[in-house]
């Protein structure tokens, strides 16, 4: 039987060709980044180099403003708990938005135990936010922005050069959790003024378990509190023996992400059209979400008095989603959506289709067709 996947948001395939130069670092290649008295080691503190710069290429910073971690989770703890700890005497005020990634939300919610204070910004329907609203939300103690760039629900993209551009008029850090964004939208962390962001790999055609942070060493020149101690890796930041298979294959992704991401997006862009422009025609399907400015490859879809998990079980061998994989299992309404103002109807009857680098116009054509065969027996 033919299947689909359209859940790239929450994990995307290993490309064959991430998959092919990481392969030796397994077996022949397999020494320890960290063992500089022989050639096995040398290899290795190489390949991570030369991977630290494939990655700094995609996020246009310098590569030593990159720190690998096991992913975008770890990052996101690392900085926010770093940046916290490092600075709280400058000020304990923290602003963010109600439809972050639950490893902001619960990470911030974590550091209001050690005193921070917490502003959760809300957004329009659309997702988006005001601007104003965040000017006169920022404080004396401001510590820090945290905005993410793109919503991995419904693909809402955030204005991140004038967001980074209130914050630092005020001297305010910015992160970003640009985990969906990366390799979707051509990004520079220098251009859209973020002082620290997060990636993963397995968003972009790697492994999952290897990850970046990037931290700023100019203008703000961003000191951080390591969180994880033990052997002083990644310049005393980030301790633990490095993954070095991982790392390799998260700048190979990172290289042909930014070798494809115009072609891709494109390509992504025509076939998401395809799906919302055959569906919405109904007149009971929605799109939850700004139309304008959002990435390329996702839609949210509300479908009026359908239950999601009653689609997502009919619509199969399509691989879709409710919501976020990370919150999948607690049955709960989105927080994204319900943020956003839909009720809990709504929000209960929304699904998520997210494409990607394999997803071809035949897998479209297939998943409108189960699809309107759910909306025409209803």
């Amino acid at each position: 039987m033919k299947s689909v996947y359209l859940d790239y948001n929450a994990t995307t395939p290993v490309d064959p060709r991430v998959l092919e130069r990481m392969l030796p670092y397994f077996t022949e290649k397999f020494g320890n980044a960290s063992s500089n008295t022989h050639a096995y080691g040398w290899a290795a503190a190489e390949a991570v180099e030369q991977a630290r710069e494939k990655t700094a290429s995609l996020l246009g910073c310098s590569k030593d403003e990159i720190y690998f971690t096991s992913g975008s989770t770890e990052g996101i703890n690392l900085a926010l708990k770093g940046i916290f700890e490092n600075y709280s005497e400058k000020g304990k005020h923290i602003i963010s938005y109600q439809t972050e990634h639950k490893a902001v939300l619960d990470t911030l919610e974590y550091l209001k135990t050690n005193g921070a204070e917490i502003s959760l910004l809300p957004v329009h329907r659309d997702g988006t936010i005001d601007l104003e609203l965040l000017k006169n939300t920022l404080r004396k103690d401001t510590l820090m922005v945290a905005a993410m760039y793109a919503n991995n629900e419904t693909g809402v993209v955030f204005p991140a050069k004038e967001i980074g551009e209130i914050c630092h008029r005020q001297e305010v850090f910015y992160f970003s959790d640009t985990t969906q964004a990366i390799g979707k939208l051509p990004l520079s962390v220098k251009d859209d003024n973020i002082d620290a962001c997060v990636i993963s790999a397995h968003k972009i055609y790697g492994p999952k378990g290897t990850g970046a942070v990037y931290f700023s060493r100019k203008k703000p020149r961003l000191s951080v509190a390591p969180q994880i101690h033990g052997g002083g890796h990644e310049k005393g930041l980030r301790s633990g023996t490095l993954n070095v298979p991982g790392i390799v294959a998260l700048g190979e992704a990172c290289t042909i992400a930014e070798q494809d991401l115009l072609t891709s997006a494109m390509s992504q862009s025509r076939l998401r059209t395809l799906l919302e422009q055959s569906l919405t025609v109904s007149g009971n399907v929605f799109i939850n979400g700004s139309i304008k400015d959002r990435l390329c490859n996702t839609t949210n879809l509300m479908f009026k008095g359908i239950k999601s998990e009653d689609i997502i079980k009919k619509i199969r061998p399509v691989a879709v989603a409710a919501g976020s994989a990370c919150t999948s299992a607690m049955q709960q309404p989105s927080h994204v959506l319900k943020a956003m103002g839909l009720s809990e109807e709504e929000s209960y009857s929304s699904v998520r289709f997210s494409l990607g680098r394999f997803t071809t116009e035949e897998d479209i054509n297939f998943t409108i067709e189960k699809v309107k065969n759910i909306l025409s027996n209803h």
